[in-house]
């Protein structure tokens, strides 16, 4: 099997991956415990390979398309947070559903957003060269998000004493070592063939994530499914607000084809990844943030499906041939 079609059939996988974690979470509970611990190393795992997929070392290289850059800078932190606070008028006030909702949806992605881009005909290059960009601007803006939406209930997460700890350990240090790989790489001029192999991990080791967190946290998945509905609802629509924003934007940019279709992608899809450690750090009230991220990336993964055959169709590589007259 290819990586494209791994990557074409990832969202079977990962069902797949949850229901036999809740399977063996249910039929097992005192494995619970020592799959959590098992979690963590996952996760690092996992945003390890992620990282090294982003081309760390050329931050700069996206700062000479400032057409395209500025659209995705203004898409993804001016018109997506907006568009978050209309969506969670449709959920109840629940603080950690609605931080689950805030921490995946205030953060654009920087791995499927490529994957999807060039399977979509779009414009890779760009995509690739701007995720550094995107990575350390989220970053950057995540707590001013979360305050703004929270208020004061930012502050008791803040203050959660595994938060500084796990964003340290679980995305920092991932961060820092691909830097270093792929610092390593270049010096060696085997980047290509390196990134390449560790590109096949993110799908088998998100896998196993997902099946880790089912089984480990199985009460507060079932605790969390009377709210899952709606919060499904508010994912996908938050797909179709994202599309036509994208859309939209790509066209009164100007846009070439290929790079409005690399942008409305980045709208679309979210940094899971990343808000997942910092999530399960949370303490015990907060948990159902954690069955909120999962869920969005399931229907995040159906949505680029309708992404994929749509978006193309928008946003044509060319005009269509006119008419020909008749006489």
């Amino acid at each position: 099997m290819s990586r494209e079609a791994l990557e074409r059939r990832q969202v079977w996988l990962y069902l797949a991956a949850i229901l036999a974690g809740l399977g063996v979470g249910g039929l097992v509970p005192r494995a619970g415990p020592h799959l959590e611990a098992l979690l963590w190393p996952a996760l690092g795992a996992l945003l390890y390979a992620t990282f090294t997929q982003i081309p760390l070392l050329r931050l700069l290289d996206a700062a000479r398309d400032a057409r395209f850059l500025a659209a995705l800078l203004v898409g993804n932190f001016l018109l997506v947070p907006p568009i978050v606070g209309i969506l969670l008028l449709l959920l109840p006030v629940e603080p950690a559903v609605r931080l689950g909702v805030l921490l995946v949806l205030l953060v654009p992605c920087t791995d499927w957003f490529v994957t999807f881009t060039h399977l979509a005909g779009g414009d890779t290059r760009r995509a690739v060269i701007a995720t550094p960009l995107l990575l350390f601007v989220q970053i950057v803006l995540l707590p001013v998000y979360l305050w703004l939406f929270m208020g004061s209930s930012f502050a008791e997460i803040l203050v959660a004493e595994r938060i500084a700890t796990v964003f340290a350990l679980i995305v920092l240090a991932p961060l820092a070592a691909a830097w270093l790989t792929e610092r390593r790489a270049e010096r060696r001029g085997v980047r290509g063939r390196l990134v390449e192999r560790l590109a096949w991990l993110p799908v088998p080791l998100l896998a196993l994530v997902v099946f880790l967190i089912a089984a480990s946290q199985v009460h507060a998945v079932v605790g969390a499914v009377a709210e899952m509905g709606r919060v499904a609802v508010l994912f996908l629509l938050y797909l179709v607000a994202a599309a036509l924003a994208g859309i939209g934007l790509a066209r009164l940019a100007r846009l070439p084809a290929p790079a409005g279709r690399a942008l409305v992608f980045s709208l679309g899809t979210r940094n899971s990844f990343v808000v997942l450690p910092l999530a399960l750090a949370l303490p015990a009230p907060w948990q159902a943030a954690t069955v909120v991220i999962v869920l969005q990336s399931l229907v995040e993964l159906f949505g680029m499906l309708a992404y994929l055959r749509f978006v193309p169709l928008l946003l044509p590589t060319t005009a269509p041939a006119a008419p020909r007259r008749r006489g």
